[in-house]
């Protein structure tokens, strides 16, 4: 395993982090495939002996049952210094008016609801879910200030959004003088092969500021990872994956065959080359892979260490056309 720093900050994460998602209780939630704790426990087990330092859940995921596990599953295979946890606030958790969103009042509540199912009294990296339109983005800053300078959360990291968005959360947090470790580190986007859109405008800005990236979805839910044709009981249940893939199906079966093609001449897993290609952009610091059978472990480490030649990365880059923006 690789080792980077995330953004400008000193914190060293491996080049793959093992995102959560797919671990808690199937009925709570919105992840009907989601695996319970006796069936998550061995992916955590693995991701350790493969050297992947870097987990990330949300307490969205499973209703707070995802935490849960990710918790009870590194207090007994690690120390937690030897971890870097990552987590998010902005969903809908309770029914009442203030159960969901970036209020002060949200972020104060969920970091310590957090806090407590994951069993620590910290996490390395607080993230904004998704921007909440109906809280100034001022107060939202602030309550994060406060929830680093409390010991809570070490860092910070925003999500999907547009760059403009992005840049003035950026200005507001230097104007504020909230300083290095108040600031956004790190930008959790959508970012795939079949979904480059980011290249245009958020990309630029973070290498720029010196931002951490770590996408979501960078298998494109699976669909850079199998034939073209072939399905998955996820794939089958997924709502909103069914919104991220249905705009340029030409390009996209290309793309994808593409990276079958190459695959069978490598003699690798397609998710190998498609992990290989985002790897080899200098603006990416880690992406966010799901895990529901262990090959798929395997593969996302191997990946650091496969390198793609120039006529590859054109075969699988050439056929994109643009996108609508999604994701957000």
């Amino acid at each position: 395993m690789q080792y980077v720093r995330l953004g400008k900050t000193g914190l060293k994460v491996s080049r793959i982090c093992l995102g959560c998602m797919s671990y808690g209780v199937s009925e709570r939630g919105s992840h009907p495939w989601s695996l319970p704790e006796d069936q998550a426990r061995p992916f955590f087990k693995r991701a350790v002996e493969l050297g992947i330092n870097f987990f990330d859940t949300a307490n969205v995921y499973s209703d707070g049952t995802s935490e849960e596990f990710l918790g009870r599953a590194l207090r007994d295979l690690v120390k937690r210094e030897e971890v870097v946890i990552a987590t998010k606030v902005h969903g809908k958790m309770r029914d009442d008016p203030n159960g969901r969103g970036l209020s002060r009042k949200a972020i104060l509540h969920e970091i310590d609801a957090s806090l407590a199912r994951l069993g620590t009294d910290y996490v390395d990296l607080y993230q904004i879910h998704r921007l909440d339109h109906d809280t100034p983005i001022e107060e939202t800053l602030e309550a994060l200030h406060d929830v680093v300078k409390s010991g809570k959360a070490r860092h910070l990291g925003a999500s999907s959004m547009h760059a403009w968005q992005f840049a003035k959360a950026l200005y507001l947090a230097d104007r504020n003088g909230c300083g290095a470790g108040t600031r956004f580190v790190s930008m959790q986007n959508h970012y795939n092969l079949l979904y480059r859109e980011e290249e245009r405008e958020m990309m630029p800005l973070c290498a720029d500021q010196g931002i951490g990236v770590i996408p979501w979805s960078p298998l494109a839910r699976g669909r850079l990872a199998r034939p073209w044709q072939a399905a998955t009981p996820r794939s089958e249940s997924d709502e909103f994956g069914k919104t991220l893939y249905t705009f340029a199906e030409d390009s996209d079966r290309r793309i994808v065959e593409g990276v079958a093609d190459i695959a069978r001449s490598r003699n690798v897993p397609m998710a190998q080359v498609a992990l290989a290609w985002m790897l080899h952009k200098p603006f990416i610091t880690a992406p966010i892979v799901g895990a529901t059978k262990m090959q798929h472990l395997d593969d996302a480490a191997s990946a650091v260490s496969l390198k793609l030649m120039d006529d590859e990365i054109r075969r699988i880059e050439e056929p994109y056309v643009p996108h609508p923006v999604i994701g957000f």
